[in-house]
């Protein structure tokens, strides 16, 4: 495909507003800061985004879209990215969010990995390579020589879990509609989180039910732009937009929080962007053979 087409162009840009939508649901978990813990927050993102993607779930047919061939990877799938969206909640709500950002970049680096144990898929030694090479920019990024946060671990735990999805998401594609995992995925997590909600929930003050709302319409904003840009595009194409994520996260933290990204997180997060777009390229070469 030319970088020209048309159709490319769209993608291109419906990618790029989706990172900036998603970027800026970071800023609000952290402005709503941890006095809201992230189960609550992770549960009412989960219903505003069901009831933003509501239309769409009508337009294609409830019984289409809840029509499933393997419920049980459903479950799995949207405990894993629960479980994921709650960490990396707990994270922005205490570290820049530069740097919970760039650890979350290393998602290609665990899915070639975890691929590699689970599907049986095989991985050539460049990518080994690229993975090591990745890992380099995950522990510049924690920084061992300074002051190591905790929270950076339990983001690149996050960013496990995280990646775990698109293992299930590499089964569920073949049999399932993207209205349909990401019906599940939500429904789901409204159940789980929702059962927590006596044990977590704060009554919102009309300031925190903009912030919340904020989360949850950023969110399903930057799920429908990503899915229509991977539609209409090749993923080759525009995943290297994704990283922009990262240009956002530091001029947020510089523009909001007035924090500055040290040399050894924008030379890490370089290293994790490079390798995770080596990653990719040789999975797609590799599939196209």
């Amino acid at each position: 495909m030319s970088w020209t087409n048309n159709s490319n162009t769209k993608a291109i840009v419906a990618m790029l507003v989706a990172t900036i939508a998603l970027s800026s649901m970071t800023v609000f978990v952290k402005i709503i800061g941890p006095d809201f813990h992230p189960i609550q927050i992770t549960f009412l993102r989960a219903v505003i985004v069901l009831l933003v993607l509501s239309p769409f779930i009508l337009k294609s047919g409830v019984k289409e879209v809840v029509s499933t061939k393997k419920p049980v990877l459903h479950i799995f799938r949207a405990l894993a990215g629960a479980a994921s969206n709650i960490l990396y909640f707990y994270c922005y709500q205490r570290m820049s969010i530069a740097d919970v950002t760039i650890i979350g970049q290393a998602v290609p680096i665990f899915v070639c990995i975890l691929a590699t144990f689970f599907l049986q898929e095989k991985v050539g030694w460049r990518r080994w390579l690229a993975i090591s090479f990745g890992f380099l920019g995950v522990v510049l990024v924690i920084n061992p020589a300074g002051n190591i946060q905790i929270e950076s671990f339990i983001a690149l735990l996050a960013t496990l879990l995280f990646a775990s999805t698109f293992l299930f998401m590499r089964v569920l594609g073949k049999t399932e509609s993207p209205t349909t995992v990401v019906f599940y995925y939500m429904s789901i997590s409204v159940i789980v989180t929702g059962l927590a909600q006596p044990f977590y929930w704060k009554s919102l003050s009309s300031d925190f039910l903009w912030l919340m709302l904020g989360v949850g319409i950023s969110a399903a904003i930057g799920q429908m732009l990503m899915s229509y840009s991977l539609k209409n595009a090749e993923a080759s194409i525009i995943t290297p937009f994704k990283y922009s994520g990262i240009i956002w996260a530091i001029i947020f933290d510089i523009v909001i929080w007035d924090l500055s990204p040290i040399v050894s997180t924008i030379v890490g997060g370089l290293i994790i962007t490079l390798s995770g777009i080596y990653i990719f390229q040789r999975e797609t070469k590799a599939k196209a053979k």
